[in-house]
């Protein structure tokens, strides 16, 4: 199975017994809306809700972070999933949070996963059939070890701007990035990592929400500025669009990519951390 699958794709392969389908929708505050709800209401046929706020470690300093082994265990578990199945991620969001469940996946050894290209949105358009209600599934095992994804800490960020050895590339909007625009979180200041350099996550994708081509991919990061023959560090607000540019470079084949998943509602609120403004590196 490809990293990225079409609603083609999925719709000839609906119904086989290793292939789950799950539905990571997760939205801004902002949005005033209820994932939960929405999934109940009308999903792809065969969809388990996999809940994103369940896949946060409450006890880290980090906000919104990642999971731990064990509650990544816990809810496939509760959702269904086993060892060995294909698992497909798809979308209803703006932010595009299926790249935030692959990269948990992936994190977590779950290497056999997909991110449904245009998610929900694409699927609904071509009039394909939905479902609703929220049935339960018999119960998943999985065991986590250790995947790919790599993680940056706070510390690591620190260190690197004096090293430059890997990029930074941050996946906020223009005006959050320069500072010509005010954080959306409350009392937050916003501004950017030195040196950073900025790629609106939008830019990776088509109107539809697809991913954009080769072609595309390449001329959207040249036109940042990305090296991609050098390491690349994502960032965003909370570390969810952060991992739609993880993937798009993974789609390249670049795998010396990392996450940090701290990313500005960290950084930005720890007033002993560097700030700059403008339009960065």
């Amino acid at each position: 199975m490809d990293d990225l699958v079409s609603t083609q794709w999925l719709a000839e392969r609906l119904g086989k017994p290793d292939l789950v389908v799950v539905d990571a929708s997760a939205h801004l505050p902002d949005a005033q809306r209820d994932p939960r709800t929405e999934f109940a209401t009308a999903h792809i046929p065969g969809a388990r809700y996999l809940d994103l706020d369940t896949l946060k470690d409450p006890r880290s300093p980090v906000p919104s972070a990642l999971p731990t082994p064990a509650q990544f265990a816990e809810r496939m578990a509760e959702i269904g999933v086993n060892a060995g199945d294909k698992v497909v991620i798809y979308d209803d969001s703006t932010v595009k949070t299926s790249a935030r469940a692959w990269f948990i996946l992936q994190m977590n050894g779950l290497s056999n996963a997909a991110i449904l290209d245009g998610g929900l949105g694409k699927w609904r358009a071509e009039g394909r059939a939905l479902e609703g209600g929220t049935p339960e599934e018999p119960r998943g095992h999985v065991d986590p070890a250790p995947g790919p994804a790599t993680v940056r800490t706070k510390a690591d960020m620190i260190a690197n701007i004096g090293s430059q050895i890997e990029q930074v590339l941050d996946a906020r909007g223009a005006g959050r990035f320069t500072g010509a625009e005010p954080e959306i979180r409350p009392g937050m200041p916003s501004g950017h990592i030195p040196g950073s350099i900025n790629l609106p996550f939008g830019k990776v994708l088509n109107p539809d929400g697809t991913f954009k081509d080769e072609a595309g991919l390449r001329a959207a990061f040249a036109g940042a500025g990305i090296d991609l023959a050098r390491p690349v560090v994502t960032t965003c607000g909370s570390g969810v669009t952060a991992a739609v540019l993880l993937f798009a470079m993974h789609l390249l084949g670049k795998d010396d990519v990392a996450l940090y998943d701290g990313s500005w509602s960290e950084w930005g609120a720890d007033p002993a951390t560097p700030k700059a403004t403008g339009a960065g590196a």
